[in-house]
């Protein structure tokens, strides 16, 4: 009794979920409210055929279709056929009129959803027709292109697809990806000499309002002269000006775009540029790759881990060696004191300036890989630093010590997916630095502490820049340090303060059948 009790105790939980979820996504009554939701969009376009307004209505997303084919097939076709008095347009008949192959009459609306969604547009004798014809206009060239891998933000597992600088190729791409009409795209244009067009996406029914009206605010208020990349957007409308830290997450990557937006953030894409930007962030954020969401969720949670742990070491390694060097020698183990000093028994130089030497040294040859050809590039930081490292030691300017501390340190600010992330943690080292070298230990707990007051200060969009470890929320902290299994993370981040909770509801793990036991 107690386990049919349990079984309908979970059975009417479930249900009352999908209840819930059901509220949240009402289904579409009619085309009438199809179309309704569909003009929120600014790729959204409706217009009418002949000079009678209400009749021959045609309606298509403009990011889907291929206007070559809108214009040749359907529009010249249509005038040149209409002209003649003799002839009479019925839906029964359009295959004699538009050279399309692929039309369909019906009025089911699930079905009219579906291929609107997936490049079909719709044609109404009269505007409140429930019955329309769908004429195949979509556009199967875009976005297949050679050339349009994720550069920065390379993953071995998953999807490869980047962004490019055309701001309709990447509304397509998003668009197959989130096949709904509640993906809502707004357009402004900015920039006073440039009027650069930019587009704010968001999903109708999880995202909060709040968001999508502090970023139209931010944008519409952003008095500029030309816009060449989102990256100057990104700064116009950050929280806070005078931080370090990106504050706003950009992304080349689809499928990380495409997941901050189930998630209940907001996007904004720009013409010209291959970056989108998502807000609100947080600054966990910034060490999720998706690639993560790809392997097993044991080996993803222990390569985030990794990576939160190499931003620490990056950051702290070097301020760590002055500090106890100059400070602390007592910290340093009898065993490693004696090759430790014989390391350094030939350098004329202070800890300080051993270190500052090598970190300016590594970071001009990154600069000098970055600004070259890529082949030269590769070259010249491998060679380079192998060549450098080596005379620098030889020449008694450093110790192998502090050589192998730096190179780690320098490695491990790659593990960072998000390169402006990365940036930040190359340049927190520097006032580390100082601090070590002027107070030791106690400089860099003055340092560690201002850094978190600062962290806790910072916002994004109005929304805290440390949730959830504070404010603390324990339940989206299963996929923040680590990356729960997908059957544990069903809802959304609470701190995003979704309209709709639910993300989905895992099915009942299948039990595996013991041919043992009868």
């Amino acid at each position: 009794m107690r386990r049919v009790a349990g079984m309908l105790f979970k059975a009417l939980l479930l249900h009352k979920k999908k209840k819930q979820s059901a509220a949240s996504f009402p289904f579409t009554q009619g085309i009438g409210h199809l179309l309704a939701t569909a003009r929120k969009s600014s790729d959204f376009r409706q217009h009418s055929l002949t000079n009678e307004p209400g009749m021959f209505v045609l309606s298509y997303y403009n990011s889907l279709i291929d206007e070559q084919k809108l214009r040749r097939h359907v529009l010249q076709r249509f005038q040149e056929e209409y002209a003649n008095p003799d002839n009479q347009a019925e839906l029964e008949n359009l295959h004699q009129w538009i050279p399309i192959e692929d039309i369909a009459v019906m009025d089911d609306i699930t079905k009219i959803e579906s291929k609107l969604l997936k490049g079909y547009a719709i044609l109404q004798i009269r505007e409140n027709d429930s019955q329309c014809a769908l004429i195949n206009l979509s556009n199967i060239q875009a976005g297949l292109r050679s050339q349009n891998d994720a550069e920065n933000e390379f993953s071995v597992v998953g999807p490869k697809i980047g962004f490019v600088e055309n701001i309709d190729i990447n509304l397509h791409l998003l668009r197959q990806q989130i096949n709904t009409p509640k993906l809502i795209l707004k357009e402004f244009k900015i920039g006073n000499i440039s009027n650069t067009k930019v587009v704010v996406a968001y999903i109708e029914g999880i995202t909060n309002e709040k968001h999508v009206e502090t970023m139209t605010q931010r944008l519409q208020g952003i008095d500029f002269d030309v816009v060449f990349d989102s990256s100057q957007i990104h700064q116009i409308i950050s929280d806070n000006s005078t931080t370090p830290f990106p504050l706003s997450l950009s992304t080349e990557r689809l499928d990380r775009a495409v997941w901050s937006l189930i998630n209940g953030q907001v996007a904004v894409f720009s013409e010209g540029s291959p970056y989108v930007v998502t807000a609100p962030s947080t600054l966990l954020d910034f060490f999720i790759s998706p690639e993560d969401y790809f392997l097993p969720w044991i080996i993803a949670s222990s390569f985030r881990l990794i990576r939160i742990f190499g931003v620490m070491f990056s950051v702290f390694a070097s301020s760590i060696y002055i500090a106890v060097l100059t400070f602390h020698y007592e910290m340093i183990p009898r065993v490693l004191l004696i090759p430790l000093s014989f390391s350094r028994h030939n350098v004329p130089f202070t800890p300080v300036l051993e270190v500052l030497f090598l970190e300016i040294t590594i970071e001009l040859l990154r600069e000098a890989g970055a600004r070259l050809p890529t082949k030269v590039g590769q070259t010249l930081g491998i060679v380079g630093g192998i060549v450098i490292g080596q005379a620098s030691v030889e020449a008694a300017l450093t110790s192998n010590v502090l050589l192998i501390i730096v190179a780690l340190s320098a490695l491990a600010s790659f593990t960072t997916p998000i390169y402006k992330m990365s940036n930040t943690i190359r340049f927190l080292r520097f006032p580390l630095i100082l601090l070590a070298a002027i107070w030791g230990g106690l400089g860099i707990v003055l340092g560690i502490c201002f850094l978190i007051a600062h962290l806790t200060k910072l916002e994004s969009l109005g929304t805290p820049y440390t949730v959830p470890l504070y404010p603390f929320r324990a339940k989206d902290m299963l996929d923040s340090i680590i990356r729960a299994p997908f059957s544990v993370t069903t809802k959304r981040p609470s701190h995003l303060r979704p309209k709709s909770i639910w993300r989905y509801h895992p099915n009942n793990p299948a039990k595996k059948r013991n041919e043992f036991d009868e």
